[in-house]
């Protein structure tokens, strides 16, 4: 992708997208952005949203939250793991610096790896498709599940993907981007081709030796759906040593389950 990317979402350009990402240009805040604009950049699938995610540094979150409030957004530290929000009339702000699961921090490399582009008028980067099909893969909850953006991403960027940085961000976690590409096979038969050979020879041999037999990683993908297996007597995976998440983020991202 040589040339800036003009990003035309559905529904049209509410003001206050338009507002934000030009007070945070011209605060020199990094910033990406991601989301729905980032899969109508890569994929040109555009829909509705009511909300902007952009991707920062979580350094850089209180800045960025500052830098809103200061052109009228009501702000709050949302979920000091990985979300904060900033809301203006019917529309909000997600300020994203980690995953739900806090296993996709946003570091230097989004940068360096960021797509440049044009939305609502404003200069911008978006998120990189390694780290969009990174982050995104790990959503599976029952009201929300991102594997057709994950799908549509490779179909779109398989043959520029930077597949060793892929495996290398996802790491331990290689299982969860097999299952996507065994899905991707299903859902576009005749484009398996566009997944090298040796990614898929990689991932199936991954194994799982020396791991804790009563640990549980399905709340790296769902906060909801296996809280009754923890219940139960399994291990949280989202607690050190194999997460990164404390008992008090836990709680709290838990707590909000009601809410939505």
């Amino acid at each position: 992708m040589g040339q800036k990317i003009v990003i035309e979402p559905s529904g049209g350009a509410p003001p206050s997208y338009a507002r934000a990402l030009e007070a945070l240009s011209e605060d020199a805040v990094p910033f990406l952005v991601g989301g729905a604009l980032a899969l109508a950049a890569y994929c040109g699938i555009r829909r509705n949203t009511k909300d902007l995610d952009l991707f920062v540094c979580q350094r850089d979150a209180p800045r960025t939250l500052d830098v809103l409030a200061r052109v009228g957004f009501r702000t709050e530290a949302t979920f000091p793991h990985w979300l904060s929000k900033a809301y203006a009339e019917d529309h909000f702000v997600d300020v994203i610096f980690n995953s739900g699961n806090g296993e996709a921090p946003v570091d230097a490399e989004w940068f360096e790896n960021a797509v440049p582009a044009d939305a609502f008028g404003v200069p911008v980067a978006v998120c990189p498709a390694e780290e969009t099909i990174w982050s995104k893969a790990f959503v599976m909850e029952r009201e929300r599940f991102d594997g057709a953006d994950v799908i549509h991403l490779v179909l779109a960027c398989a043959s520029t993907l930077d597949w060793h940085r892929l495996l290398r961000r996802f790491g331990a976690h290689g299982r969860v981007l097999f299952a996507h590409l065994v899905l991707f096979g299903y859902v576009f038969p005749g484009e398996t081709g566009r997944i090298p050979r040796w990614v898929m020879d990689e991932l199936s041999a991954s194994t799982d030796a020396g791991a804790d037999s009563r640990i549980c990683r399905g709340t790296m993908l769902s906060r909801e759906q296996y809280l009754p297996d923890l219940m139960r007597g399994w291990r949280d995976a989202r607690l050190p040593p194999t997460g990164s998440m404390s008992l008090e983020a836990i709680d709290l991202w838990t707590s909000a389950i009601e809410r939505h």
